[in-house]
């Protein structure tokens, strides 16, 4: 089983300023960490995509580049490529490009995102939300898979026997997956294309996503796809201390960002409660020591069968040392772990 880590650049803000921390020193801090990924053995990294004032990152492309050029061995990804707002053609050729760069070491996640700014900014209409991902993703994977590409819908010009340049190592293709929160409809369609799946388990409890999962590996197999070449990922929230008081002090940092989201979605102020029972054998937050957060990936191999874990390991911008501390522990400790389930 592969473990990664995720990020989505999250930003500080500054209570006595009302200001969010330097983009630019949180990018370079990031370039840190994915080198130490690297250096430790962690086997995935995903960069997100927003666009708003607390992340620093709005174009992952550009960053898991940087990162393809101080790193030897570790995959680069999006997590997520917001799919919907973006133009295939160019999602692809950056991704290609990437790909020659890290000498095949490029993958996308696609997905819808869980935030809708990127929509207006590049002057899409959520009312087209559902047919933009499907018709987009539709055509990103005949790209993919096919030199000469021939495509016509509803929301884009047709293409006609055009070929998009450069082509990534693996014959031109590369590895795509499809991120999803816990939507069957998603699920049912990237079990239908074959593609690998990402399960995005944030909140609750992990075993209420098993019916989902095994949703999609029956369908799946009913779709007629090599069982052997099933890939599944889940994705949570992580963070390794080997200090009870810092890994206890992370919640300030987490309750942060979550209030912060929440306060433009209706959600009541996050609680210690809340974090506790997410950090307990059940709940979706891997937060804790070593030994604990292997015990609750192991957790997930064997109820899910998951072939892929990442842990997103930034929320609330943690401080950089506090990072490097967590990154180190997790492929250090975490991974030999995993490796010897």
């Amino acid at each position: 089983m592969e473990l990664g880590i995720g990020m989505f650049g999250d930003l500080a803000l500054d209570q006595s300023t009302g200001k969010y921390r330097d983009a630019g020193i949180k990018i370079r801090e990031i370039l840190d960490q994915v080198k130490l990924m690297d250096e430790v053995g962690i086997d995935v990294f995903a960069m997100g995509e927003h666009h708003r004032a607390d992340y620093a990152v709005s174009s992952p492309e550009i960053v898991l580049a940087a990162a393809a050029s101080i790193t030897k061995n570790i995959k680069l990804a999006s997590g997520v490529t917001v799919l919907s707002s973006s133009e295939p053609v160019k999602v692809y050729e950056d991704f290609s490009t990437l790909d020659l760069i890290s000498d095949g070491r490029a993958e996308i996640f696609v997905g819808r995102g869980s935030f809708i700014e990127s929509f207006p900014l590049y002057g899409y209409s959520l009312n087209d939300y559902e047919q933009l991902f499907d018709e987009k993703l539709e055509l990103l994977l005949k790209i993919n898979s096919e030199e000469n590409v021939s495509w016509s819908g509803n929301l884009r010009a047709p293409m006609h026997n055009q070929t998009v340049y450069p082509r990534a190592k693996n014959n031109g293709k590369l590895s795509i997956w499809r991120a999803v929160g816990g939507t069957p409809q998603s699920v049912l369609s990237a079990a239908q294309l074959g593609m690998p799946l990402v399960v995005a388990i944030i909140g609750g409890m992990p075993i209420q996503f098993r019916n989902l999962i095994e949703f999609y590996k029956q369908e799946y197999q009913k779709a007629g796809h090599d069982v052997a070449k099933m890939q599944i990922a889940v994705h949570s929230h992580t963070f390794v201390s080997d200090d009870q008081k810092v890994a206890d002090g992370y919640f300030h940092n987490y309750k942060s960002q979550m209030d912060r989201i929440g306060a433009s979605r209706g959600w009541a102020p996050y609680t210690k409660a809340q974090y506790d029972g997410g950090r307990s054998k059940d709940g979706a937050l891997f937060i804790g020591s070593p030994a604990k957060v292997a015990d609750k990936i192991a957790y997930m191999k064997e109820i899910f069968g998951i072939t892929r874990f990442i842990g997103h390991m930034d929320v609330g911008d943690p401080a950089h040392e506090v990072m490097m501390k967590s990154i180190e522990l997790f492929g250090n400790e975490v991974k030999p772990v995993i490796k010897d389930l």
